[in-house]
């Protein structure tokens, strides 16, 4: 136990953010940089090394948090690194974009607030970065075995990663221009800079990872030449068809879904355009969607002059406290005020967009609304409640349904889809395809980013086996997730 009265001496302290006037000027992390490091150990002294640590359930990942814990209170920042390497292939991504429901589960936050876990996690792969204590690790031998991975984000990543860590000769398949998938361009820059996202690709290269940019599986290269190249293939393309939102004026100028405008205020960053075609700048912004893409575009407008943006969700308000139908250690619905929050908007909640209004020039102009309620268990709207409100620019938020099948991917291997029109899979991640695997959203639906962690370290298992007859690949254990476990 790393401080055995840590949690009754010790408040909890998280990371200081940049002024908000300073850091919407600019796109970088909002974060004082090296603002954790005075405070760090002490609050990774509050854990409390529980006999039963339910962090590790609220994992995907089963993270050895109350061990790495114990390291960074003790100051020995290799060990807690090794600690959290064991079982994360990228926690500098997940210390920065995760929700945490490891601190959801935390023992501490039954009656106190929960450890800092996310911010002890990110300091310690930090502080391995700093101290070059992250080198490739290329394999020892090869399997003389190939894999074909399609889709970059974290799950395709950390399969990859895995596979060739394994001896296997990988090969990742990105129809974007970069590699990263989501993590490239549908996080802004100020939530995660692209920089730790690099490092990690160069890691990977350095280690054996090939990185085909700019191909689509599907249309550039069909699913049978694909098969015909490789021994095996993992599909981690993510679930990336958005939904929409029909109503009248939908075909207005001005009303984009979110990935159609978060992505281009990253390529600005990357240096490939002078200005954003899609800005805020000056004009009254609507998002529509309560969720962390809609946040990202709350962020993002402010960032780009917006002259007011108002976020709508359907659903409403989320209690402040956990509610008595979550209890701990679930992940509750509670109400959270990100950076982007932080930094202005207002929030409107229990409303449903009915139609946009617009100009002569076919331009969105109004947006209008009702309030909604549950009568029944049924959402009803609101008799009277009806108002519009000013739109110039409209971002849809709403989440995703499913694989991108427009591409053929999905038809020319033959795949099988789940109920929920996801890839279907079974316990080692296989499809109904033989040496086809899936990983992340394709196969689970829209999730976080140490779900597709998870599944692609779990998937590169059960590829690995499907390769030699066995594998000494680790993957994560959850006692309720066994049945995806090989």
């Amino acid at each position: 136990m790393a401080d055995p009265k840590g949690f009754l001496t010790t408040r909890r302290e998280v990371a200081r953010t940049r002024p908000v006037e300073t850091r919407v000027k600019d796109w970088n992390e909002v974060y004082v940089p090296g603002s954790l490091l005075p405070v760090i150990s002490k609050q990774a002294g509050r854990c409390m090394d529980c006999g039963v640590p339910f962090c590790h359930n609220g994992c995907p990942l089963g993270n050895l948090i109350p061990e790495w814990n114990d390291y960074a209170y003790r100051g020995d920042w290799g060990a807690a690194s090794e600690r959290l390497h064991a079982t994360n292939n990228f926690p500098e991504f997940t210390g920065r974009l995760c929700p945490a429901p490891c601190e959801s589960a935390c023992v501490l936050g039954i009656n106190q607030p929960a450890v800092t876990i996310k911010n002890v996690e990110v300091t310690i792969v930090d502080k391995a970065w700093e101290a070059g204590a992250i080198t490739p690790q290329p394999p020892q031998r090869l399997s003389g075995k190939t894999v074909a991975v399609i889709g970059s984000g974290p799950a395709g990543l950390a399969a990859a990663q895995q596979l060739t860590r394994a001896g296997h000769t990988v090969a990742v398949f990105e129809r974007a221009d970069r590699v990263g998938g989501l993590l490239r361009y549908g996080i802004p820059e100020f939530k995660m800079e692209k920089r730790h996202l690099n490092r990690r690709i160069e890691q990977m290269r350095a280690e054996g990872t090939k990185f085909r940019t700019g191909v689509e599986i599907g249309r550039d290269i069909d699913a049978a030449s694909l098969r015909k190249r490789y021994d095996a293939v993992v599909i981690a393309a993510g679930a990336t068809t958005a939904r929409d939102l029909p109503v009248p004026g939908r075909e207005l100028g001005g009303v984009h879904q979110a990935m159609e405008y978060l992505p281009l205020s990253n390529k600005v960053q990357e240096g490939d355009l002078i200005a954003s075609p899609i800005s805020a700048e000056g004009k009254h912004v609507v998002v529509i969607g309560g969720g962390d893409t809609g946040a990202d575009c709350v962020g993002t407008a402010h960032r780009q002059g917006a002259a007011s943006v108002t976020q709508l969700e359907i659903m409403p308000r989320p209690s402040d406290e956990r509610p008595a139908h979550q209890p701990w250690p679930t992940f509750p619905m509670t109400f959270k005020v990100t950076s982007a929050h932080e930094e202005g908007g207002e929030r409107v909640y229990s409303v449903s967009t009915t139609r946009f209004e617009g100009d002569e020039h076919g331009d969105v102009r109004w947006l209008h609304l009702v309030e909604v309620e549950f009568v029944e268990g049924k959402l009803t709207r609101k008799p009277g409640t009806e108002r519009r409100i000013p739109a110039q620019l409209v971002t849809l938020a709403m989440g995703f349904t499913g694989t991108d099948q427009e591409n053929g991917l999905v038809a020319q291997f033959g795949l099988d889809l789940d109920e929920r029109g996801n890839i279907a899979r079974d316990a080692s991640y296989a499809t109904n395809v033989d040496g086809v695997f899936v990983a992340g959203d394709a196969g689970r639906g829209q999730s976080l980013i140490v779900w597709a962690i998870a599944e692609g370290r779990a998937a590169a298992r059960g590829v690995d086996r499907y390769l030699t007859g066995e594998s000494r690949l680790p993957y994560p254990i959850r006692p309720t997730d066994r049945a995806l476990t090989v």
